[in-house]
């Protein structure tokens, strides 16, 4: 059983504050030390859901509660980056290639010269080159859309554990959902984006690259939440841990996260140095 974490008080910087809020929650200011060691983690999945035409100004969620979160009906984590599929690549390509003025121009052309009272020049004359330039781009087309394809392929079939009934559960990444708790691995490309539960560090640091993110190489530090920490490593007080997350919507900003968690009757504030955002990769941990 790991024991209680204290409250950690990094040198020249703010301290971790969990502290239950009495009306409204506090943002949480992450421990800010970097040390070595490795560390697993612990971390509920903080999916981006689809968008709506009225725009809901908070997300909710439940953690392993998939019935409960599917009345929100977020978006799934199968990423797809394909513009085409077989029966669409045709009409969808010439459509899009037909878009380019130059292309259009010389189609418009093309058809004049059916009709020999406007022009007495074969139709041929255009059409052949046409139909080449316009042959070259979609073999060009269509060889990029399939590198997309195994691409996503690639990535969608990820693997990672999902903890289920006391056990852990392997994965893809398009099969992990909104609220699974999910145990990463030094070394690990994050699935989903996720609020940090526990790690092996003593006081719930854990190190990240964003590299695919934000292009930096240094690595950053993130904090568990230590009203969480104390979990540990126990597949069944994880099993059971039924804490909801309420959030903003997904937005564009990688620096700013806002929202509460809300467990055992207690609010705790959660901030941006308590997120792991999908793309990074979990770094110098254990779990």
């Amino acid at each position: 059983m790991a024991p209680v974490a204290p409250v950690y008080v990094p040198p020249q910087q703010g301290f971790v504050n969990d502290k239950p809020s009495e009306e409204k929650s506090t943002p949480q200011t992450p421990s800010k030390k970097r040390g070595g060691g490795g560390m697993f983690s612990w971390f509920p999945c903080c999916a981006s859901t689809s968008k709506e035409k009225n725009a809901p100004t908070e997300r909710r969620l439940r953690a392993n509660d998939r019935d409960y979160n599917a009345q929100f009906k977020y978006a799934d984590n199968v990423i797809k980056t394909s513009k085409y599929n077989i029966i669409t690549f045709v009409p969808q390509n010439l459509f899009e290639q037909f878009q380019r003025i130059a292309n259009f121009y010389f189609l418009v052309l093309m058809i004049l010269q059916f009709i020999p009272q406007i022009s007495s020049i074969s139709w041929y004359s255009t059409a052949v080159p046409l139909v080449i330039v316009l042959a070259f781009s979609a073999i060009k087309d269509g060889y990029d859309d399939v590198q997309r394809h195994v691409s996503d392929r690639n990535v969608n079939g990820r693997k990672s554990y999902v903890v289920r009934n006391g056990s852990l559960c392997e994965e893809d990444w398009s099969n992990v959902k909104v609220g699974d708790v999910i145990r990463m691995q030094s070394n690990q490309f994050v699935a989903a984006d996720l609020l940090l539960l526990s790690t092996s560090e003593p006081y719930g640091v854990c190190f990240i690259e964003t590299m695919e993110l934000d292009g930096e190489t240094n690595l950053k530090n993130r904090g568990a939440m230590s009203c969480t920490q104390v979990m540990g490593d126990d597949l069944d007080g994880i099993t059971r841990f039924d804490g909801e997350v309420v959030c903003e919507p997904p937005n564009n900003k990688l620096d700013k996260f806002q929202g509460k968690l809300i467990w055992n009757n207690q609010e705790y504030g959660i901030n941006n140095d308590n997120i792991l955002l999908r793309g990074c990769i979990l770094k110098n941990t254990r779990w």
